[in-house]
């Protein structure tokens, strides 16, 4: 991967991309039993697909920050899991769920899926990329892009540049929206 610069930009993994990024919701935040119905949706159509695929996995359902999260995970290291786990198929299992949660509930879902730790790993190649957007502003830049990804990921990098002590803030619309990283 190359270093981040003013017009470089990184291809993101964007496993959490929804057709609603290029728009502002204004609808109300969830309830917390609305998003705990929401996560027993997603957990049926999630069991049901690893049923007929075959695949072995937990899953955990939580709430927070006015989304449901749903995590799949191999009570064992060998579990066959693995095969879902690539950032690509993440983004497209959450897409269907979050499309199968609306069309039973009839609202619109932020639900976020992690299968086997993806979203654990999208966090520390978000961490390597504001490490790389701050080498660059410490060595001369005035700032550095990072490349257009999803409200989640935003809001994950905004977390990480504002813990290191610079500051970011999101420029551009719909799926061309990015973050910029200054100093403080």
């Amino acid at each position: 991967m190359s270093d981040v610069s003013d017009t470089d930009t990184v291809e993101p993994l964007d496993i959490d991309a929804t057709p609603s990024d290029s728009s502002p919701v204004t609808a109300p935040a969830p309830t917390p039993s609305q998003l705990e119905e929401e996560g027993d949706i997603a957990a049926d159509y999630i069991e049901e697909l690893l049923d007929i695929t075959d695949l072995d996995g937990d899953i955990d359902i939580d709430a927070r920050g006015g989304r449901s999260y749903l995590s799949v995970n191999s009570a064992d290291g060998s579990s066959n899991l693995r095969l879902l786990a690539k950032p690509e198929t993440v983004n497209v299992l959450q897409e269907l769920t979050r499309i199968a949660v609306q069309t039973k509930t009839g609202a619109f879902s932020r639900l976020i899926l992690d299968v086997g730790g993806s979203r654990e790993a999208r966090a520390a190649e978000l961490s390597v990329l504001v490490d790389k957007a701050i080498e660059r502003i410490e060595s001369g830049s005035d700032s550095a892009a990072l490349p257009a990804m999803s409200s989640y990921e935003r809001k994950l990098v905004h977390d990480i540049v504002s813990e290191r002590g610079f500051v970011s803030e999101s420029e551009g619309e719909g799926r061309d929206r990015h973050t910029v990283v200054t100093r403080a």
